[in-house]
Parts: C-alpha cells; structure tokens; sequence
C-alpha cells in the first residue's frame, strides 16, 4: 500500500490514534519539532531533507538544546526560579523543573477530587445519591 492510499484512506475512515506512536518513538517528536521550526508538515520534512541532514539536525540538537517552544519554556523556567527563589525565607529552594509546564500529562486528582467529579458526571446522567444511616 503506498503511503497516499493510507492518507486517503484515513480521512473517508475511523480516525487513527497516534499518541502511542509518538511517546513510544522519541525520533518521531524530534520530527515535529524540526518540521515545525523549519515551518513544513512531517510529510513535507521527510520528503525534502536526505537522511544525513537529518540526523545533523539531531545532533545540532543535543548539543545546543531544544528546537521550539519547549526551549523558551525552559528559559522562562530558569527566571521564574530565579525570582522565587530570591522571594522565599525558608523551605526547600525552588527548581526550574518546578516551573516547566507538563503538557502531555494531566495532573493526579486526590480523592476529594474524584469524588466531586464522579457526583458531577452522576448528576449530569440524572442520577441520585443513595446514602444509609445507621
């Protein structure tokens, strides 16, 4: 099957996850972030750029950081504990990684939380709350 025909064949069809594919192949994300600095689609970079520029542009990455907007998070992240830190009395000093947005993964509810979040969808479903006295 050449690659068109799967292009077609996705938009008439069920829409295909790819998230997987992404966490699970780290060369797939460098992908984007090229194409997206270069201003191109995947599709578009893979097409116009051989193997070996490729694989200079990964290099060029590793050694001055990374391509995009993860790079100006990081930046802001250097300044925010900066000036935190400069603001606290006590306590643990705070970290960069402590201001870098987490984008890929949602934040744990604690059990209040869930709670309010299951009373929530259970109201929305026209559902009651049953409870026992003893």
């Amino acid at each position: 099957m050449r690659r068109r025909d799967a292009a077609v064949r996705h938009e008439r069809g069920r829409p295909e996850r790819t998230d997987g594919k992404l966490r699970a192949r780290p060369e797939r994300q460098f992908y984007f972030r090229l194409a997206a600095h270069l201003g191109y689609t995947v599709g578009e970079l893979l097409a116009r750029i051989s193997s070996r520029e490729l694989a200079e542009w990964a290099a060029y990455e590793r050694i001055t950081g990374p391509l995009g907007g993860h790079r100006g998070d990081i930046q802001a992240a250097i300044i925010a504990a900066t000036v935190a830190n400069s603001q606290r009395s006590k306590g643990r000093a705070l970290l960069p990684k402590d201001f870098i947005p987490k984008w890929d993964k949602p934040a744990a509810m604690t059990p209040e939380q869930m709670w309010a979040a299951a009373m929530q969808a259970n109201a929305a479903l026209g559902g009651t709350v049953a409870t026992t006295t003893a």
